[in-house]
């Protein structure tokens, strides 16, 4: 049995992980999805002042408040910057932290920072549209293999994010982290692939273990149970 601890992605939050609570607790595992203040069901507290540091904030308490130990840090996407950013402080309570079609920062680096000019433009450009919310970035879509059904279940739910958490830089890198650190990335790719400099890197560096999924960008709504087979195989 394994103690999971997701940190969740951009526009996203725990409800986006709902498949997997099942498939987890069927092979013995426990999962905690906290959610990041501003999205999700915390959107009502969204404001200029969200930044990375408060989503930061968010995981590290998260952490105190159960009391974990001995955990698995699944960190997605833009959870890659949480979960990097979180270790300087709860690095004692996890094990191992793996990192799924996730940004993998080092230490000053932003979410914007990891991206190329093209992304950082399109999303500066999404930005502009909102008008009277210039602090708000509208979410990417969906992958194209989502399914009709799970499109309907996300739509009402992800939501705009705080532009301040993908410009704040983080404030650890995960060359620091010294536990066990593995990639999962997903093969098929978006457009503007944040992710595959981070795969490329893991898959060449000592300390590193690299698997790659055959899903799109959330295999926790579109694939759970072969992201469940992965997670099994990595744990230390």
């Amino acid at each position: 049995m394994a103690r999971f601890v997701v940190a969740h992605g951009a526009w996203s939050a725990g409800w986006a992980w709902k498949k997997m609570h099942p498939v987890m607790a069927e092979a013995g595992h426990e999962l905690f999805t906290p959610t990041w203040t501003g999205i999700g069901e915390r959107r009502h507290l969204a404001s200029e002042q969200v930044n990375l540091s408060m989503h930061i904030a968010d995981l590290e308490q998260h952490m105190e408040t159960e009391d974990h130990s001995d955990v698995v840090l699944l960190a997605h996407s833009y959870g890659g910057m949480v979960a990097t950013g979180a270790m300087a402080a709860i690095g004692y309570r996890v094990r191992q932290i793996i990192y799924l079609d996730a940004v993998v920062p080092e230490r000053g680096e932003s979410m914007l920072d990891t991206a190329d000019q093209a992304v950082r433009d399109a999303l500066m450009q999404r930005v502009a549209e909102t008008g009277s919310t210039p602090w708000l970035v509208p979410s990417n879509p969906m992958p194209p293999d989502t399914s009709e059904q799970d499109l309907k279940w996300i739509a009402s739910r992800r939501v705009e994010q705080p532009l301040a958490t993908f410009t704040e830089p983080c404030p650890f890198g995960a060359s620091e982290i010294r536990v066990p650190k593995a990639y999962i990335y997903c093969l098929r790719i978006g457009p503007g692939d944040m992710f595959g400099r981070f795969a490329a890197h893991a898959n060449s560096a000592d300390d590193w273990v690299y698997r790659e999924i055959d899903a799109s960008h959330s295999p926790n709504i579109t694939a759970p149970m072969e992201l469940l087979d992965i997670l099994e195989e990595l744990l230390v």
